[in-house]
């Protein structure tokens, strides 16, 4: 894709000239004659570079930069200021705007293309983690829990076992590094992934399900994304009030956080997800929306050998008696409907070496919260027999329950298990808990 940059300029000789000499070295060259135009431009077009001028009609160019600097989305976006004007004060207020550099005209095209060079290195120009060459042969995959709690952390005596952080697990494969929700398990993973690359670069890719505070509240003491070496790329499909960055942002606004997310010296790419299928380098990534609240999903991951399910917020549209007949989880639905709703949830997950899936309540629990958006385990484990998962892990613990509490949830989704005379193993994810995948078998 080519590197686009925009100059906003009134002078239409001078648009056409450093046009010309900008689109000889492979720039994609777009141009306005005014600074409102100009910013029309930079909302449509999102260019890698401005060059703006100072002085011009309507918006001038410190209008121009603070406007492009109030846009978080806009933050990796070089704004170089020109002017036949040469005042310290007009480069001092220049740079207090937002701009990176100012330069005085007339403009040596040399100069021009050297400065933009350096502004866009690679070191401060964000490439998504899919385009960054993998630098090792790929090691086998394997995953770690980091937080397995719903709703609130729940730390305490109560907790020890089985972890009281909210919703984080790592997955590591094909040379990627995703983390699938920010919950406060985010914390803890920060500080291990910067003592593991010290200061070699560090590229992380964050999926979100949903941008309930469980799956968001770790990421403002996330440290690796006050270190300007780590790039960082959180996916997530926008909200059903407010989109993905107001989101993000909104949290770390004053009074409830002290760092602004925008001042962020990592970094940070937001983007919100369009599509239910993208790579993430080497990974295809498949998403699908839950059965919760507001705007939630679950990811689908293969690694090219390992195929893994993460659903941590999530209500099956069947329940399952007894004799493991399903019928509508909510009365008023009719049962060819859930039915319909049940068979794209297992085919989702159909034949899945790993599945982490939402079982917060036991049968009792479950129906004083019917519709509240999360997993029975009697149902979650007869859905992962009926779609052929290898393992299962019971996710997103209630805070009420303690460590016992769970073992309890345990025995019981293992006596189902064995009812269905099934294969599944099943477990509780347990935070520290590091699952490991086979090596990948090599041609002869």
């Amino acid at each position: 894709m080519s590197k686009k940059i925009l100059i906003i300029d009134d002078d239409a000789e001078y648009r056409q000239l450093m046009g010309e000499v900008l689109s000889l070295e492979g720039w994609s060259v777009l141009e306005a004659a005014d600074g409102e135009t100009g910013l029309e431009a930079v909302s449509r077009e999102r260019p890698d570079v401005v060059l703006c001028d100072l002085l011009m009609p309507r918006s001038n160019g410190f209008l121009v930069c603070r406007k492009i600097r109030s846009d978080f989305t806009l933050r990796h976006t070089k704004i170089v200021v020109a002017s036949g004007q040469d005042y310290d004060s007009d480069r001092l207020a220049a740079r207090e705007a937002g701009a990176d550099e100012y330069l005085t005209k007339p403009i040596k095209p040399y100069d021009l293309l050297a400065l933009i060079a350096r502004l866009t290195d690679d070191t401060t120009i964000m490439a998504p983690p899919e385009v960054i060459p993998p630098t090792a042969p790929p090691q086998p995959a394997w995953l770690k829990f980091w937080g397995v709690r719903g709703s609130v952390p729940t730390p305490g005596p109560g907790t020890v076992r089985y972890g009281g952080n909210t919703t984080c697990v790592e997955v590591r494969a094909q040379n990627q590094i995703v983390i699938l929700d920010g919950g406060t398990g985010l914390r803890p993973l920060g500080r291990s992934l910067l003592a593991e690359f010290q200061d070699q670069p560090l590229h992380i890719t964050i999926l979100l399900t949903h941008t309930h505070w469980d799956h968001i509240q770790g990421l403002p003491f996330f440290t690796p994304i006050y270190h300007p070496r780590c790039r960082v790329r959180i996916l997530g499909f926008e909200g059903a009030r407010r989109g993905l960055v107001n989101v993000l942002t909104g949290q770390m606004e004053s009074p409830y956080f002290p760092v602004p997310f925008g001042e962020l010296p990592g970094n940070i790419e937001v983007d919100e997800l369009k599509d239910l299928e993208f790579p993430v380098g080497n990974l295809r990534v498949r998403a699908w929306f839950a059965n919760h609240p507001g705007i939630c999903v679950g990811y689908r991951i293969h690694t090219g050998n390992e195929l893994i399910v993460f659903f941590p917020d999530n209500e099956p549209h069947c329940r399952y008696d007894e004799a493991g007949q399903p019928q509508p989880t909510r009365a008023e639905a009719s049962l060819d409907y859930a039915r319909s709703q049940e068979s794209k949830m297992i085919e989702f997950l159909h034949g899945a070496d790993v599945a982490i899936l939402d079982a917060q309540y036991d049968r009792p629990e479950y129906e004083k919260h019917v519709g509240w958006g999360h997993g029975c385990v009697d149902d979650v484990v007869m859905l992962a027999v009926r779609a052929q998962v290898k393992r299962l892990f019971l996710f997103h613990h209630d805070p009420d329950h303690d460590d016992n509490r769970l073992d309890e949830l345990l025995a019981r989704a293992r006596q189902i298990v064995t009812r269905e005379k099934s294969p599944l193993a099943v477990a509780l994810a347990t935070e520290g808990q590091i699952v490991r995948f086979a090596p990948a078998l090599q041609p002869a």
